[in-house]
Parts: C-alpha cells; sequence; structure tokens
C-alpha cells in the first residue's frame, strides 16, 4: 500500500457543502446540501475550494435554455448534480501516480462540479500564483481562456493590429481587452457609459459608448473583431472590418427559447458566406497549458481581473440571478 492510500479512503468517508440542482428552472430552485465529498482517483487531487465564479454558461446551464442544448446537458434533467467550472484552492491529498502536486499546493482550474467545498480533478489544474488571491484566480478560467483563445488561436492576432472587442465590460471581455494588449495589439473597447472608464484602466488605446456612438459606422477598420456582446448583423459589422480581417463570435442575444445565441450566430455566419473576411464560432476548451500560460500573465500584472460582486456559497441563486441580468461588470465571485 502506497503512502497515499489513507488519504484516500479518508476523503472518500468525508462530507462537504455544495450546490446542488435536481432540475432546470430558475436559479431559486438551486439547494445547499450536505454531501458525501469526492473519491480520489489514483491519477487525481483532491483540492479544497476557497473561491468559485459563475458565467453566463451557468446560468445557461441551470436555467435549461436555449432548449437545444439539453440534448448534451440532459434532456429531462441535468447530468451534472453540481453546477460551477471554475475554482481555486488548496490540495488536500493527492492519488498515488500524482507528481506533479502535494498536500497543500494552492491551485487554480476547471472542473465540473466547483460550488462545492471539494473536489477532484485530473487534468485541468495548475498551481496559483503567490501574488494572486484565490478569489482572483477562480475568476480566471472559463472568462479568460475564452478570450485568449478567441484572439490568439481563432483570431490569430499580431502585434501592431487592431482589434475591437465588442462588450469589453463582462468577464470575458475584460480579459480580452488586456490579453489583446499583452499581445501587442491597438484595442478598441466598446461599452455602455458607466464602463468607460473601467475599459480605459484596462489599457484600451480607445473606448466607444455604445450610448453615443455606433461603432458599425465609423471610420475605423479592424483586423479583428471580437465579438462578445452580439446582437449586430453581419451587414453592420463588415464595415469596419478590412478585407482579410476576422470576426470572432463569443455571445450574442438570448433570442428564442429553444436556439438562444445560437440563432443570432447561425445567421451571422451563414450572411458572411462569400465574404473575403473569415467568421469563426468556438466554445473554449480548457487546457493545462493555457491555463499555465494566464497563470504568468496574471503573476506578471499583464491582467488583473475584474470582479464586480462576491457571494457565499449559500448566495449562489442570486449570483447567478445577476448574472442573468446582463449587467455585471467583469466577474462575479463565489467564496466558498
Amino acid at each position: 500500500m502506497t503512502a497515499n492510500a489513507p488519504a484516500q479512503q479518508d476523503t472518500a468517508k468525508g462530507k462537504m457543502r455544495a450546490i446542488v440542482q435536481e432540475r432546470y428552472g430558475p436559479p431559486e430552485a438551486l439547494r445547499l446540501r450536505e454531501i458525501d465529498r469526492p473519491a480520489l482517483p489514483e491519477d487525481g487531487v483532491l483540492v479544497r475550494v476557497h473561491a468559485s465564479s459563475v458565467n453566463r454558461a451557468e446560468w445557461y446551464g441551470v436555467t435549461g435554455t436555449p432548449y437545444f442544448a439539453r440534448v448534451f446537458a440532459g434532456p429531462i434533467r441535468p447530468k451534472q448534480s453540481i453546477p460551477g467550472v471554475d475554482f481555486a484552492g488548496v490540495v488536500e491529498a493527492v492519488g498515488s501516480a500524482v507528481t506533479r502536486f502535494r498536500p497543500g499546493d494552492e491551485v487554480f482550474g476547471g472542473r465540473n462540479g466547483a460550488l462545492a467545498e471539494y473536489l477532484t480533478v485530473r487534468k485541468n489544474v495548475v498551481h496559483k500564483p503567490a501574488n494572486v488571491t484565490f478569489e482572483e484566480a477562480a475568476s480566471v478560467p472559463t472568462a479568460a481562456i475564452t478570450a485568449l483563445q478567441g484572439l490568439r488561436d481563432h483570431g490569430q492576432v499580431r502585434p501592431g493590429q487592431k482589434v475591437l472587442v465588442n462588450g469589453a465590460a463582462g468577464g470575458v471581455g475584460t480579459f480580452a481587452v488586456q490579453i489583446a494588449k499583452a499581445l501587442g495589439a491597438h484595442v478598441t473597447a466598446v461599452c455602455s457609459t458607466r464602463n468607460v472608464e473601467l475599459a480605459r484602466t484596462l489599457g484600451a488605446d480607445r473606448v466607444i459608448d455604445y450610448t453615443q456612438e455606433d461603432f458599425t459606422r465609423g471610420g475605423e477598420r479592424y483586423d479583428l473583431l471580437l465579438d462578445v456582446a452580439g446582437g449586430r448583423p453581419w451587414s453592420a459589422l463588415r464595415r469596419v472590418l478590412e478585407r482579410s480581417a476576422r470576426l470572432v463570435l463569443v455571445g450574442g442575444p438570448m433570442g428564442n427559447p429553444v436556439l438562444g445565441p445560437v440563432g443570432h450566430l447561425l445567421r451571422v455566419r451563414l450572411a458572411s458566406l462569400g465574404a473575403s473576411q473569415k467568421v469563426v464560432f468556438f466554445i473554449a476548451k480548457f487546457t493545462p497549458e493555457d491555463l499555465l500560460a494566464l497563470g504568468k500573465m496574471l503573476e506578471a500584472g499583464k491582467i488583473k481581473p475584474v470582479i464586480d460582486r462576491r457571494y457565499t456559497l449559500a448566495e449562489v441563486p442570486e449570483a447567478l440571478g445577476y448574472i442573468g441580468t446582463g449587467h455585471a461588470r467583469g466577474k462575479v465571485v463565489i467564496t466558498v
């Protein structure tokens, strides 16, 4: 028997508090319950979660909208009983095959079931920079990976290019402005009046207040448009794109309850067929490599999470209700 075997047996017997989802519905249908801790796999680590964060994806998952997504999430009731993905915490035990981590290590990453006091994770977990709080680290995974992959991989941004971020004040947008600057781009941020100063502090070279100016009717042309807010038709968006530009679609308006934002994404993609510009829609994928890259950016001060509100684990329904309003600035964090 290895030295780690007792830890595996002990943690399997313990209890924890977790947010439990038994059906689709409003966030108020979620319940805080005491359940068994997850068993520790040989190739995984058990993390005592100190903080998590919620994203638009959790709101969709809890409410079960758009309906087509239930094909993957569960047609009648959700397959995943504990919502949440982003986490930061301390390693409590490690499996016998694990060599990268030790008990006591501070980590962050992404794993289903993050809205709980404990979780086990095999792959998408990395060490947390010492100069970053648990709350800051927990705000990073989903939003920052989406921004990073949208700009670097799908947008193929290069130093000196002009980048426009539409929806610069939300979770993805606040990271996108900072990451685009870190990658050497000239950044224009589009947001509402109350977020203009925030966008400037994030490093945007130019800020457009969409309540005062229609960015699609300006004279500027961009090499990359990262569209987080969505809602604008292809006929408007193409006016501000260079001939060889890329339009990366991240989000869109809720639209009808069947397709939700996917309806907008499909309309833009179909309308752009035959155009010289490339239109891309993607779903971000967690990788340890990208978590490490973001950790280095955090440590170097190249990105700084913007935390709008903090809630306790018991207040997750209220946190998701706030996310559902669409008015969150930066990230909404859950302290565990």
